[in-house]
């Protein structure tokens, strides 16, 4: 059975409730209140935080993207996806664009030397973690069957490999 790929819209409402929450609305409630090591990040955190910070949007962004185009559902779990997408990032690492995020809060962490946003950058880590785990691994398992078993057992969760997944390999 056939499903129709939602509309833009809800992928766009469905991003602006999560990743931007996460990485936008949360960190600036933890700035304005949290403790900061310094007054200002000097320039080598404020670097290295911009180096963090951009490649980890470009990667949510595209597979957002992706999602968009290929997986018939967003990135939201009240919203899932009906077809598994092993494309681009996702043939290297199963959860690219929790990756993704993780390296934008930790490239605002160094920006704003905000030990706040770090803290928060690793408990968004743990809770991905326990979320995919015990809910969207055995949904997955149950929705997409041996392929998605199969890599599952090929692609690391977090750590990418350096050889992609091919469709066709057991």
């Amino acid at each position: 059975m056939s499903q129709k790929s939602p509309s833009l819209l809800l992928h766009i409402r469905d991003w602006l409730a999560l990743p931007f929450i996460v990485t936008v609305i949360i960190p600036r409630l933890l700035y304005s209140v949290g403790v900061h090591l310094m007054r200002e990040a000097p320039d080598v955190l404020k670097i290295a935080g911009t180096i963090f910070y951009i490649p980890g949007l470009a990667l949510q962004l595209y597979t957002t993207f992706l999602f968009w185009k290929y997986a018939q559902g967003t990135l939201a779990p009240w919203q899932p996806t009906q077809k598994l997408v092993i494309r681009g990032p996702y043939r290297y690492c199963r959860n690219p664009m929790i990756s993704g995020v993780l390296m934008m809060l930790l490239g605002e962490a160094l920006f704003f030397n905000a030990l706040g946003i770090l803290v928060w950058a690793c408990m968004f880590f743990v809770m991905n973690t326990m979320f995919f785990i015990f809910k969207e691994e055995p949904d997955m398992l149950e929705r997409f069957g041996e392929p998605y078993a199969a890599y599952k057992k090929y692609v690391p969760r977090w750590v990418p490999k350096f050889k992609p997944y091919k469709i066709d390999s057991n």
